[in-house]
């Protein structure tokens, strides 16, 4: 597995492989040939079927324009390379327009970019698979040495992985409270009303449990408002459902008095448990659909709220798994491919599964019969069985709907 670096990225919305990748890929190209005189950027399958609603064309002329140098821009909706749905060709031209250079590269979620062939961009592993290869090697290897989830990426990354941790937690409390005063409508043509200001604002005016309730929604909105609007926010996975785990954190932070510590551990429990299904998975929308994104994201947030609460590693991981399982066949299917509706609604309710998943899982011991592993394996199967068409393309199901 990777470092948790490479899982929470921070960056700019609304989509992490349709917006960060592609800004990415297009600055690896550029910085690499510079003598080019202008680029072609080609875009495949999901990477181009919903491009324009996630402001793939803006990002990759914005880093065309920081090298000074123009762009053109292809689109290729129904043309799926065999290693990812998320393809970009970049092709660098000379004063004669013939073509010097090229470079496919491949958006595989959370914003990372690979290629088939250079070893640069492969994964560069540094968690040993047999202590956390898997959440039951992790488990075993927590049991026998008497550690914690987040003692393990202490173990392994050292204390200044918590330098970063710091400055992913300021920015998602800065996305929530940036989302929770900005008002007015979302880019894109849905015309959708930002709430997160509406919300908050009702939730703080409600008495009783109603009211404490209502706040994570708030939280989750103000972040995933912000994302779709094209503001900072931190992957987590993914941009798409960048709204769970903060929402979750900050509430429990905020309402039970926590110190900030106390968080960033969680935040690395949590990182462990996306890089898990990253390592084993998948965490991009065109590959096996938003049970991948928001499904992880919640399994994140569920794993990091047991913590929180006091919960073992085994309750976390029955959390954790909770937000996997009942998340299994979630569809990606964005209307106008914005990461708007159903995206926003379903960070939302997925911050409340996931304290819901918290407190089941502390209300057993710990012991279930249907093990995070397993989860993740299914959800592989479920995304793969999934048609294109609820993969991200934005060709089916809701995004049908006008």
């Amino acid at each position: 597995m990777e470092s948790l670096k490479e899982l929470f990225r921070i960056g700019y919305g609304p989509s992490s492989s349709h917006t960060m990748g592609p800004r990415a890929a297009m600055d690896r190209f550029c910085s690499r040939h510079g003598e080019c005189v202008s680029y072609v950027a080609e875009l495949y399958g999901s990477l181009a079927a919903t491009g324009k609603g996630h402001l793939t064309d803006r990002a990759i002329r914005e880093v065309a324009h920081k090298y000074g140098k123009p762009v053109e821009i292809r689109w290729f909706p129904e043309t799926f390379k065999p290693f990812h749905p998320n393809a970009i060709t970049i092709r660098g031209l000379d004063g004669s327009g013939s073509e010097t250079a090229s470079k496919t590269y491949y958006s595989v979620g959370g914003g990372k970019i690979v290629t088939e062939d250079d070893n640069d961009l492969s994964p560069v592993d540094i968690y040993p698979a047999d202590k956390c290869g898997t959440f039951a090697r992790l488990l075993q290897y927590c049991n026998e040495e008497g550690l914690q989830i987040w003692e393990v990426v202490l173990e392994v990354e050292g204390e200044e992985i918590l330098d970063y941790i710091m400055e992913v937690w300021q920015t998602m409390k800065v996305a929530i409270q940036r989302g929770l005063n900005n008002e007015g409508v979302l880019p894109g043509g849905l015309k959708l009303q930002r709430k997160a200001a509406q919300y908050y604002a009702k939730a703080r005016d409600f008495n009783g449990t109603i009211g404490g309730n209502a706040l994570p929604l708030a939280y989750a909105l103000a972040v995933s408002e912000e994302n779709a609007g094209g503001g900072e926010i931190v992957t987590a996975p993914t941009c798409g459902s960048c709204g769970v785990l903060p929402s979750v954190l900050y509430y429990l932070m905020t309402q039970n008095d926590l110190a900030e510590t106390r968080v960033y551990r969680a935040l690395l429990t949590a990182g462990m448990i996306g890089n898990i299904v990253k390592t084993n998975g998948s965490i991009s929308g065109a590959e096996v659909g938003c049970q991948g994104e928001v499904g992880v994201a919640c399994a994140m947030a569920g794993g990091a709220a047991a913590q929180l609460l006091g919960g073992s590693i085994y309750q976390i991981e029955y959390a954790a798994e909770m937000g996997l399982e009942h998340h299994l066949g979630l569809t990606c299917d964005p209307m106008k491919g914005l990461v708007q509706i159903p995206c926003i609604e379903r960070n939302a309710l997925a911050s409340m599964r996931a304290l819901d998943h918290a407190l089941y899982a502390l209300m057993s011991d710990g012991r279930h019969k249907v093990s995070f592993d397993a989860a993740v394996e299914v959800m592989m199967e479920t995304g793969q069985a999934l048609p294109s068409l609820y993969r991200e393309t934005s060709m089916g199901g809701l995004a049908l709907i006008h």
